[in-house]
């Protein structure tokens, strides 16, 4: 039996995969007006991971990643696609592109949409703005093996308990 690829992050403390979803929308936020030190990544992803009660400063990061997911879903609705139907769509479904490097321009922004999508709706909705749990179930009922899909179900079960 092969050994599970992604166990390190089923067992890996939450606040710690939290923490790196934050820093990866470090300047997205930022240009939002919400900026973080690693230092206060780590801190509110501990917080999020022990379901404290948001503070000022986690609400405006909640509004934040709100509007950034948001405008990734109209990056998919530019292809009449909601999330769910972007991560089932093969890319010679979208139309656009003739060329190559148009295929690749629109892959990359579908692709950057989906995982913007994927990732923010994780963070916020450890931040409590449970609009966004059909991502996180979109995800988990695709059923594939990724660390999105992970991500989706550990904060899921977060909210539950």
């Amino acid at each position: 039996m092969r050994p599970d690829p992604l166990s390190t992050y089923r067992q890996a403390p939450l606040a710690e995969l939290l923490a790196v979803l934050l820093r990866q929308f470090r300047r997205p936020l930022a240009a939002h007006g919400v900026t973080f030190t690693d230092a206060e990544a780590a801190e509110i992803a501990r917080r999020l991971a022990e379901n404290t009660p948001l503070d000022a400063r986690e609400t405006a990061l909640r509004d934040a990643l709100a509007v950034l997911v948001r405008e990734s879903e109209g990056v998919l609705a530019r292809w009449s696609l909601t999330f769910a139907q972007s991560l089932a769509a093969d890319m010679d479904a979208i139309p656009g592109w003739e060329t190559t490097a148009e295929f690749l321009e629109i892959a990359n922004e579908k692709t950057n949409a989906e995982l913007r999508i994927a990732t923010g709706s994780a963070l916020l909705v450890a931040l409590g703005d449970t609009i966004f749990i059909p991502h996180l179930e979109t995800l988990v009922r695709r059923g594939e093996p990724d660390l999105d899909t992970v991500i989706a179900e550990r904060v899921l079960a977060l909210i539950q308990s």
